[in-house]
């Protein structure tokens, strides 16, 4: 793709505009940079970041989380919110609990019919997003975010370093599977300002727990 090289830096896309959360439970892992490739099954099932409910889904992406207007435009060619094909970014309103999936261009038909604003989004007309009711905004809330393809390189380390709201359970099944490659690559653990070796974080059970925590990886 031309002009892909200038997209590779998660910061000069996301600068420092994505907001910094605090948690209860907050967990920072310090990692061998070889590790955060294991983190993007995360980000592609699924992650949550607070949000005011009512914003455009382009001042989600751009205001909020400090992503590019021509890094959206050019970039994210597929966008789908609550399941529905996006093509106005500045009308599709992110509601609290809404789930948006983003993803770079996809090969073939189907990914040129999907295309945000694509010549074939007509063809698709019947189940692309439309606003039909007014989304008032609220102090906060949160939105369910998934990324795919080339998106996972690009802008997924940039996500895990500011932090991502996860379910417990979805953490103590990724430990699990990741034991020996953490118990090598894994430099600290520090669970709630309080250092933790990766057996107590293993034997937690935080699926037991019902709880979203913020991950950080650095």
């Amino acid at each position: 793709m031309n002009g892909e090289t200038q997209y590779r830096s998660p910061h000069s896309i996301m600068g420092e505009k994505l907001s910094s959360e605090s948690s209860e439970t907050e967990l920072r892992l310090h990692l061998e940079k070889s590790l955060i490739p294991s983190f993007f099954r995360l980000l592609q099932k699924g992650f949550r970041v607070k949000t005011q409910p009512g914003r455009s889904v382009k001042s989600f992406l751009c205001e909020q989380l400090g992503l590019s207007p021509e890094y959206v435009e050019k970039r994210i060619q597929t966008l789908f919110l609550d399941g529905k094909p996006v093509d106005d970014k500045d009308s599709a309103t992110i509601r609290n609990g809404s789930t948006l999936a983003l993803s770079a261009a996809m090969p073939g038909l189907i990914g040129a019919v999907l295309r945000s604003g694509g010549f074939f989004a007509s063809m698709r007309s019947t189940i692309s997003h439309r606003e039909e009711t007014k989304v008032e905004g609220s102090q906060e809330g949160m939105v369910s975010l998934k990324l795919f393809n080339l998106l996972l390189r690009e802008i997924g380390p940039a996500f895990l370093e500011k932090g991502i709201w996860i379910h417990g359970r979805d953490l103590q099944n990724f430990i699990e599977g990741k034991l020996d490659d953490f118990s090598t690559g894994c430099k600290k653990a520090i669970l709630d300002d309080k250092e933790v070796d990766l057996k107590t974080l293993h034997e937690m059970k935080w699926a037991d727990k019902n709880v979203f925590l913020l991950l950080r990886t650095d």
